[in-house]
């Protein structure tokens, strides 16, 4: 392209080089959404390193198609809870432990495998499930109590496929009721 204020010419290559270098700074800079990651899996909250030192209980479950036994566990206090999850169904599970502030998932659990994850939680209640695929909608979930705990777990990463409509009796969740006798 010649530029008559330079009197000089630039060739579509060095554009090219220039566009393209500007659109790899800027993929840069994007979020990393991605599932891989042990801390979130949601690349809004920052990743949490793995709690030092020995847990002050341990909570054993067994994960199979589809539940996960315990479905409901105590914990008597706050502080490092190490999860020993056995996969005893025939395809791949995992676990995760989430609530506002949190979200810690094992790695994959092969059948017939095992996992150990740590985590450092406040008193509160906390979700447990199964992020693969939809196990989590077929059932495989559970709910944790720190420290006495009340109250319900918050469903962060729930799919509410109702449209808002509920029967009426039925709200529980706060959306519109349809009007009695429709």
């Amino acid at each position: 392209m010649f530029d008559p204020e330079r009197g000089s010419t630039v060739s579509a290559k060095s554009l090219c080089a220039v566009a393209a270098a500007v659109a790899l700074g800027l993929a840069a800079c994007g979020d990393d959404d991605d599932d891989e990651s042990a801390g979130t899996g949601t690349g809004t909250q920052e990743e949490q390193p793995a709690p030092e030192g020995p847990a002050s209980e341990t909570v054993t479950l067994t994960e199979t198609e589809f539940k996960i036994e315990p479905a409901e566990v105590e914990v008597e206090k706050a502080g490092v809870v190490e999860f020993k999850v056995e996969n005893a169904g025939g395809v791949t599970h995992a676990l995760e432990v989430e609530s506002a502030d949190l979200e810690e998932e094992t790695e994959d659990i092969a059948p017939g495998e095992s996992a150990t994850l740590k985590v450092e939680l406040e008193k509160g209640v906390y979700e447990l499930y199964c992020p693969i695929d939809d196990h989590k909608g077929k059932g495989m979930t559970g709910e944790l109590r720190v420290a006495g705990a009340t109250g319900a777990a918050e469903d962060n990463g729930g799919d509410d496929d109702s449209g808002g409509a509920e029967a009426p009796g039925d709200d529980d969740s706060g959306g519109a009721e349809a009007p009695n006798g429709y």
